[in-house]
């Protein structure tokens, strides 16, 4: 008899290769055409797994969403408004021609399903939010600002834009420039949306 400490890692492991696997075809094919059939087979395991652990394919977009936002935050860290612009730069400059890394995919990519694209959404106001937070708790912040959300959602979509203009827009000296020379636009990019950031 399997000890409940092993199934406990077995059950673990498999839960970690479905959600690689399905990150990787959430982000390669989109919501709609990934099937769950497809991703058990990339992960190695009976597809019945799947609404074990998740319940439902929506529910594996969701988990995938989710865990792509924690590994970004473990990358990140919780950092003060002042070193936004540092951690944009670092993500962007790790993203070239062969595309973004699957966790910026999923946030990227338009799935074609509605509630996909609902939670997709919520996940990317959720990250705002938390840098509409940063602004608030940083020295000399207006907390009183209502515009400061839809400033910190502006941030958000510039950072995008960048990810993805160097991952398909093959523009130079964009797709090329480094993290220092990156440094220097979003340091001016988070002081003009967010006035309590750096510079200020």
């Amino acid at each position: 008899m399997t000890a409940p400490s092993a199934r406990r890692r077995d059950a673990a492991k498999t839960r970690a290769l479905l959600l690689d696997a399905a990150r990787r075809r959430f982000a390669r094919d989109g919501y709609s055409s990934a099937t769950l059939r497809d991703i058990a087979e990339d992960a190695g395991v009976n597809v019945a797994l799947v609404a074990r652990y998740f319940e439902s394919k929506e529910g594996l977009f969701e988990a995938c969403l989710t865990a792509a936002v924690d590994e970004l935050r473990r990358e990140t860290g919780d950092v003060p408004l002042a070193q936004v612009h540092l951690v944009i730069a670092d993500q962007a400059a790790r993203i070239g021609p062969e595309g973004a890394p699957s966790q910026l995919a999923l946030l990227l990519r338009t799935s074609g399903d509605e509630r996909a694209d609902e939670i997709r959404r919520g996940v990317l106001r959720a990250s705002a939010e938390r840098l509409a937070a940063a602004a608030h708790s940083a020295p000399g912040a207006q907390t009183d600002d209502d515009g400061t959300l839809l400033r910190a959602q502006m941030v958000l979509a510039a950072s995008l834009g960048i990810v993805l203009l160097r991952s398909v827009g093959g523009m130079e000296p964009l797709r090329s420039a480094d993290r220092d020379a990156l440094a220097g636009p979003l340091r001016d990019l988070v002081a003009a949306l967010l006035p309590s950031g750096p510079g200020h």
